[in-house]
């Protein structure tokens, strides 16, 4: 039988990227790891991992039993942590994903609530626009943008819907060349965050109405929603962006509405969390205080809550 402390450690050595830092991290020796993990290799008659003198690299067969093995870490410690905490207060760290614009909004006013409510939790956050793989990663809750999901490991939590509105500073325009229609946005510059694949556009509906695709060059492209709004402050060109990253700008007239009567597809925001049974208790916790608290703070900042 595979020794499962074998494949903790293996999945260790990929976590920390060389033995080296995986036997500082676990105050063991390099050599005794390295048997361990050869050990493991022999076993199973497979490669796990490529190394050199200067790198090492999982492989293929490697990346597919690498989520085993961490599933068998986060088994043990979702036990550990049901026994040690069961009556007392959630302890320990969890790990956060959100998107930047998110991160820097809501999560930022609600992740000091959170902690100052669960004061034995620590959160280690990455705020990203680039695609996670929650479990290869070792993410315990990701909170993201997106209609739905395929993958049969992970849960979804719904939290907020999230609209896009289409904005340009006053001055882009002049008295004669009014946006009355979004075929009419072709005739201007625009900004855009950046599409999966390569076909900036923009998708339009209206009741009564057939939906519109708006293609488009956009002069900026970015995953950086902020450098996306300074630029349609300073005039640059014409950009759709959520609600709570534009309003206050439209509020303060920096910013206006285009094509007010027609609407942009909305997004779920949601919870991503692997599909588990032991969940964490810390994971839980977080999970339920964002179900709770992230519809409250988003119609503050004006996008709507889900449901």
């Amino acid at each position: 039988m595979t020794d499962l402390n074998d494949m903790a450690l293996f999945a260790r050595v990929v976590e920390h990227g060389s033995f080296s830092a995986t036997a500082r991290a676990l105050g063991m020796p390099k050599a005794t790891l390295s048997r361990r993990i050869a050990r493991l290799e022999d076993e199973l008659e497979v490669r796990l991992l490529n190394r050199t003198t200067r790198s090492l690299h999982v492989t293929e067969l490697g990346s597919e039993f690498l989520r085993h093995c961490q599933a068998v870490i986060l088994a043990g410690e979702a036990g550990k942590e049901i026994i040690q905490r069961a009556g007392a207060q959630p302890k320990g760290r969890v790990y956060l994903t959100a998107p930047i614009a998110i991160a820097q909004t809501m999560l930022a006013r609600l992740l000091p609530e959170f902690m100052l409510q669960y004061p034995e939790i620590d959160v280690h956050l990455e705020s990203t626009n680039r695609a996670i793989d929650i479990i290869a990663e070792g993410i315990d809750v990701a909170v993201r943008v997106r209609h739905g999901i395929d993958d049969s490991s992970l849960i979804l939590r719904n939290l907020a819907e999230s609209s896009l509105l289409t904005v340009a500073s006053p001055g882009l325009f002049t008295a004669n060349s009014s946006v009355l229609h979004p075929q009419d946005l072709v005739r201007f510059p625009s900004l855009s965050m950046r599409f999966a694949d390569g076909r900036p556009r923009w998708e339009f509906s209206r009741a009564g109405e057939d939906p519109i695709n708006v293609s488009h060059r956009p002069r900026l492209v970015t995953d950086d929603m902020t450098v996306l709004r300074e630029a349609a402050v300073q005039g640059v060109g014409v950009v759709a962006l959520p609600g709570f990253v534009c309003r206050p700008w439209i509020e303060s007239g920096d910013l206006i509405r285009v094509c007010p009567d027609w609407q942009h597809r909305a997004g779920q925001i949601h919870a991503v969390y692997p599909h588990r049974k032991g969940l964490l208790p810390v994971v839980r916790c977080l999970v339920d205080f964002l179900a709770e608290r992230f519809p409250v703070v988003a119609k503050q900042e004006g996008v709507r809550p889900d449901g």
